[in-house]
Parts: C-alpha cells; structure tokens; sequence
C-alpha cells in the first residue's frame, strides 16, 4: 500500500501528490512562499490598479478610474508644455521677426535652420523626400526652378497658403487637358511636344513637325508660358526651356501632359503649422541651394 503520509510515495522517497503514470509519480514540490507572497502582491496590484486607472473596457469608451488619469491628457499637457517652453523663448523672437531679419541675424538664423530641418522631416520629407530632390509630381526644392518664385518671402507664401489648396490665398494656375477637352487633336498634340521638348535639345516623337509645333504653341501656350517659353512665376507657369521636367520629359509623358493636364496641390500648412516653423521652413528650402 502507499504510504499515506507522503501521498502514495515510498515511506523512505520524496513526498509525492499520489499520482502515477506508467510507473511514474508526481511528486509534490510546492511552491517556495516568497514566489507565492509575490504572485499574491500582484494578483493584488492588478485588482488595485483596474480600480485606480482607466481599465474596463464598455460598450462606448471605458471606465475613468478613481484617480481620474489619462495618458492622452498627460501627453498633451506635456506637448503644450514644451510650446509654453519654446513660444518662451527663441521661438517667440522666430515669429515676430520677418523672413529677411531672420536671415540677418546669426542667432535666429541658426535656430530657424535647426527648426526648419526638424519640421521638414516630419511634414515635407514624404513628397519632397529627405534630401529634397523630389520625385516625379513632387518638385525637387534644391535646384534653381520655382512655379511661383524661390525668394524666401515667395516660399514663405507657398508654404503659408499652399497652391490649389482651397485656401483663399493659395496659389492658382491649372494646367488645361488640351486633349481631353477636344481643344487639340493628337497630330497637334504630338507637334507641340516635340517642340517644346526641342527647347531644351531633347527628342521629340518621330515626323513630328517642330514648325507645327511652334505654331500651336503661339496659339495655345504662349499665354501661360511665353512667348519664349521662359515660364511665367505669377502664373504658376513652369520655364519650358530649362532641362527640368515635372512629370517626366519622355515624348509620351510631355504629351500626356498636353492631354490630360496637370493639378497638383500643395497643401496650405497655415493653421497646421505655427509662424516660427512655417518661417523657419521657408528659410531652410531656400538654405538648400536652389532659393534666389
């Protein structure tokens, strides 16, 4: 018979629990106290803290907790700390100032670049990329070709109020689907392409009539762009003899432009951004090389 006293074990073997497999016994090793005292203090805590903290979940939100805290209110409190902190000091002297003081002074000037840097990463680098140089439809901001002008006060404004954004102030212009419309036939089309991507010694598609070309181009373009094709800032109207193409300088992808048109938007960063970041934004592009 098994030995009671050491629940079903051998008198002279390791109390066991008194069940057995195939031969094998499970012994009985309780836990040591002070692995059980912590498993109780936390078993404790947890019931506590579900009290204390925001924990249960509801149909339509959770409960507050006795003590009433909440992350997201600690989060923004700090942010709004930090904007206390910042309006306070450098930052405060960033927005009263203007672009051109900004640049005048060395202090400022740092701080605006150092700003400047951080904010584009976080809002600009998505389009523009991280270096600046843009993509296809996305305008690379360290060479010398601005729609509405490189100065800083023009950036500034472009920032500010955006272009097509919807903002009362933000830069217009549209580039008409000549094609789309029935203004232009695809002959015409293909004419005016080959001209233009003659402008700046590129290929155009083969047998087109660069006379035609140039032709259309009087009649239909020159308004926006030139008669030069020089471009025209007030606008929006790109330079067209410069070897910078936004959507691509293929002859399929400039007469794609002809067709269909073009309407990318910036967005206003008004009311998104503060003054002191927009100011420092606009004197960081311009710091890239590419400003006049």
């Amino acid at each position: 018979m098994a030995d009671t006293a050491h629940g079903g074990g051998r008198p002279d073997g390791p109390e066991t629990t008194g069940h057995e497999w195939d031969g094998i016994a499970e012994y009985n090793n309780p836990l040591p106290r002070w692995w059980l005292y912590t498993l109780y203090a936390t078993v404790v805590w947890s019931l506590c803290y579900w009290v204390a903290y925001p924990a249960w979940p509801l149909v339509s939100g959770y409960t507050g907790g006795v003590l009433g805290h909440s992350q997201r209110r600690a989060v923004l409190d700090e942010i709004a700390a930090v904007r206390r902190d910042r309006e306070a000091g450098g930052q405060a002297r960033l927005a009263g100032a203007t672009v051109a003081e900004i640049r005048a002074d060395p202090s400022l000037l740092r701080l605006a670049l150092a700003t400047g840097k951080a904010a584009f990463g976080d809002n600009c680098a998505a389009c523009h990329g991280l270096s600046a140089t843009g993509r296809t439809g996305y305008p690379n901001l360290q060479d010398d070709d601005w729609l509405w002008g490189g100065s800083p006060e023009e950036i500034e404004r472009t920032i500010r109020f955006g272009a097509r954004s919807g903002h009362g102030e933000a830069h217009g212009g549209d580039m008409p689907a000549f094609g789309r419309d029935g203004v232009l036939p695809r002959g015409e089309i293909e004419a005016v392409a080959s001209y233009v991507l003659s402008l700046s010694g590129k290929p155009g598609f083969p047998g087109a009539s660069l006379d035609k070309g140039a032709e259309t181009f009087a009649a239909t373009c020159a308004a926006c762009h030139g008669e030069g094709a020089a471009g025209n800032p007030e606008a929006g109207a790109p330079n067209l003899t410069d070897a910078i193409w936004l959507y691509g300088s293929s002859p399929e992808q400039v007469a794609a432009t002809v067709t269909d048109g073009r309407r990318g938007v910036m967005p206003a960063w008004e009311g998104r951004l503060d003054a002191a970041t927009i100011k420092s934004l606009a004197v960081y592009v311009h710091g890239l090389g590419g400003g006049r």
